[in-house]
């Protein structure tokens, strides 16, 4: 896939190009092009080190995959959800050494210099009892044992998240650790959690994160997240709930100042303060169909500095035809769908979101979801039940 090119209107005045390191670069003065791209890859495994282990192997089919449609389609800034966490970053680092920096069917290797693998809540043990059974299960390896961390996973730092950068990373801010219970008008559950859960439950099932981006001067702000599931629970809704405030988190951080209630994990407090952003990850909220709780999606999509580039695909659109079952039954439009679920439960729905700020210029947008006729298809059926989301935008230029 090619970088889509300025239109004529913006093109003398917003010159791009690509500097030695195949970064993103702008002339002096001039607006810079990025593409931003969110991807649920499905690299979690059963087992704490499984993943290192199967991308020590350089055809491992799922991650030549992987890096087969990240070199069709470029991001200079990705975001991948649902890669299992590890410290020493051993994964990460055989992603890109075996996989991305090798040519996939004669593609152009990629190279991110720059990296964010922060640490997450899931698989980690509250030592409280979360889900109501009981008791609290703190041995790892049993669903018991994710029902009962701090978010779901049945190890520490199953389904994290990794942002991928060609353009510098200056600051990272994770907001691991606010307790659900001190974010403002936070929707628990009635009577589902004791006091002493509420004493240790953060609102973040994973981690939220502020990865500030260098852009050509410009500071922009990478918001990242995969919030729980709102299913997989019970009448009393906790996931549901859950995701609700994970996503309506970001809602307040855009427009909070310096006295706000967001700390991060260094102690720090603040919001953006009217900072340049882009929102993106595995939101796991459909605004049209779903078992999403309270509209968090329509609401987040609502806020007036946040625009929505509505994405497309063909291939959303044909498979919804050609699976039917729930997705005729479905409200939104297919061509937005971003995850391919159960036809008989869930259907085909849009999870996934780049979403930027209304001062930055859209270029374009898409949902990698090829047609049936492009043999990139088994690919993108075979890594993943999500599709990759990218969006194109102009950042204006900042004082270098």
């Amino acid at each position: 896939m090619s970088r889509i090119l300025p239109v004529l209107l913006m093109a003398a005045a917003c010159t791009s190009q690509k500097d030695d390191s195949g970064a993103p670069s702008a002339e002096p003065g001039a607006p810079t092009l990025l593409r931003v791209a969110t991807f649920n890859t499905s690299l979690h495994r059963d087992t704490e080190g499984q993943l290192a282990t199967d991308l020590a192997d350089p055809g491992h089919l799922q991650a030549i995959q992987l890096a087969t449609i990240l070199q069709e389609v470029r991001p200079d800034v990705v975001l991948l959800n649902e890669v299992d966490h590890d410290t020493a970053g051993r994964a990460l680092q055989l992603l890109h050494d075996n996989f991305l920096a090798v040519s996939q069917g004669g593609r152009e290797p990629l190279d991110y210099p720059h990296t964010v693998n922060p640490a997450v809540n899931t698989g980690v043990p509250s030592g409280v009892d979360l889900d109501g059974s009981g008791s609290a299960e703190t041995t790892p390896g049993s669903d018991d044992y994710g029902q009962d961390a701090l978010g779901y996973g049945v190890f520490p730092g199953q389904y994290g998240l990794v942002v991928l950068s060609r353009v510098p990373i200056t600051t990272t801010r994770t907001f691991r650790n606010i307790l659900w219970r001190d974010v403002p008008d936070a929707w628990l559950p009635d009577d589902h959690y004791s006091a002493a859960a509420l004493d240790v439950l953060p609102l973040s099932s994973k981690t939220h994160a502020d990865i500030t981006l260098d852009v050509g001067g410009t500071a922009l702000h990478f918001l990242v997240s995969h919030p729980t599931p709102p299913t997989f629970d019970g009448e009393e809704d906790r996931n549901g709930r859950r995701n609700h405030d994970e996503i309506v988190f970001w809602e307040a951080y855009v427009d909070a100042g310096a006295d706000s209630w967001h700390t991060d994990d260094a102690g720090l407090t603040g919001g953006l303060d009217g900072a340049s952003f882009l929102i993106a990850g595995d939101l796991n909220a459909d605004p049209a169909d779903g078992d999403s709780s309270g509209d968090p999606i329509g609401t987040l999509l609502a806020h007036p500095r946040i625009q929505d580039p509505s994405p497309e695909s063909p291939g959303g659109t044909e498979q919804a035809a050609l699976q039917g079952e729930v997705n005729v039954r479905h409200d939104g439009d297919p061509a937005h769908d971003t995850a391919d679920f159960s036809d008989r439960s869930v259907g085909n729905l849009r999870v996934d979101y780049v979403l930027p700020s209304t001062e930055l210029t859209i270029e374009g947008s898409g949902v990698f979801w090829p047609a049936s006729t492009d043999p990139l298809l088994e690919d993108v059926e075979s890594v993943s039940d999500h599709r990759l989301v990218w969006v194109d935008v102009w950042v204006p230029a900042g004082e270098r």
